[in-house]
């Protein structure tokens, strides 16, 4: 099936490299560009599109304000492409949350050689968000769920043992929700999302101010704590290594894995390597392959695995993969996932203080 996708952006250049890159490709079509929301509104009532490209700071009206009303009115797939600043990434990270599925960059037009590189990213997106679940967005009041959560009954659970996170496309929003839930004394937590650099900042600051938990972006050779999040940094490989008695995360610039940097393989199996049974895995919505074998690696190392399921994902890509290698030991919904995590664990802790 063709994928029909408009382009909305203000400037003509842009319009011009996003056009020329999504029709070449065999499986899009552009159906519409138009140079600002005001167009665009007219042209989605004409060419009825299957994904719509968006930038982010345009005249006339806002992109953020118009993505608003798409996603009340017209819920549909959008794409955002974003600035590199951090103006940028900070409107990126509220589009995510009034319902963009995925974003991208501008391309740098002056580097040519790059734009291959740059035609397959946004091709990608273009396809994950094409298949992405698009559902009413709705913001937890985390505290009021939190209350209901299992309690870790063995404080020594909380360092003992860790939570590690790989997600993609939805992964942003999912990642939230799942964090909000987590109790101030949880275990120390890691996390690989697909995300471009400059922009894994803006996401932990967000994270940060709504979290019960300390969440903050990996700086590498630091002690993994309970209560804490550490996201990889969108230009690194985040592992979990071990420093005498401690864990602490390793920042690594190596060739991408199955495309990414970061990639949650990576994080997963050095997750397996260091922490054996120690570690509960989490694999959230994504496209693609990304952490099926790392999660199978932790599995076969005595972790404790969980993914999430279909009807909460956005795109259930990365999660159906890990269940078909046989990776996972339970599945849940979103909502669900947190009070799994945290009932496992307090079942290991009750275990622990039996013995």
């Amino acid at each position: 099936m063709t994928i029909k996708v408009l382009i909305v952006d203000d400037s003509a250049l842009i319009r011009s490299v996003m056009n020329e890159i999504i029709s070449r490709q065999p499986d899009m079509e552009v159906v519409g560009v138009a140079p600002d929301p005001l167009v665009a509104r007219e042209l989605i009532k004409q060419t009825n599109p299957d994904v719509l490209t968006l930038d982010v700071e345009m005249p006339k009206m806002d992109g953020l304000d118009f993505l608003e009303k798409l996603m009340r009115l017209r819920p549909m797939p959008v794409v955002m492409v974003s600035s590199l600043t951090e103006r940028g990434s900070e409107i990126t990270m509220r589009a995510l949350e009034l319902g963009a599925v995925e974003f991208v960059t501008k391309p740098k037009i002056s580097i040519q050689s790059g734009m291959r590189e740059y035609a397959d990213l946004i091709a990608d997106k273009i396809r994950a968000a094409s298949k992405a679940r698009i559902k009413p967005r709705t913001i937890a009041s985390g505290q009021h769920v939190a209350s209901a959560l299992p309690q870790l009954r063995n404080p020594l659970t909380s360092s003992e043992k860790l939570i590690i996170i790989g997600a993609s496309t939805g992964g942003t929003e999912a990642i939230r929700e799942f964090l909000m839930q987590m109790p101030s004394d949880c275990p120390g937590i890691l996390i690989a999302q697909h995300m471009p650099e400059g922009f894994t900042t803006s996401f932990a600051r967000r994270l940060d101010s709504l979290c019960k938990i300390s969440v903050r972006e990996a700086a590498g050779e630091e002690r993994v704590l309970p209560g804490h999040a550490y996201i990889a940094p969108g230009h690194s490989h985040l592992l979990l290594g071990r420093s005498g008695a401690n864990y602490v995360t390793r920042i690594e610039q190596s060739e991408p894995v199955n495309r990414h940097r970061p990639a949650v393989d990576v994080l997963f199996r050095s997750a397996a390597q260091a922490a054996g049974k120690n570690a509960v895995g989490v694999i959230l919505t994504g496209m693609g392959k990304d952490g099926a074998a790392g999660m199978l690696d932790m599995k076969q190392a005595g972790a404790y695995n969980f993914a999430q399921d279909e009807a909460s994902c956005v795109v259930f890509g990365m999660p159906r993969e890990a269940i078909a290698v046989g990776g996972v030991h339970e599945i849940g919904a979103l909502t669900d996932l947190p009070g799994m995590v945290l009932g496992y664990l307090a079942t290991q802790g009750s275990r622990a203080l039996r013995v």
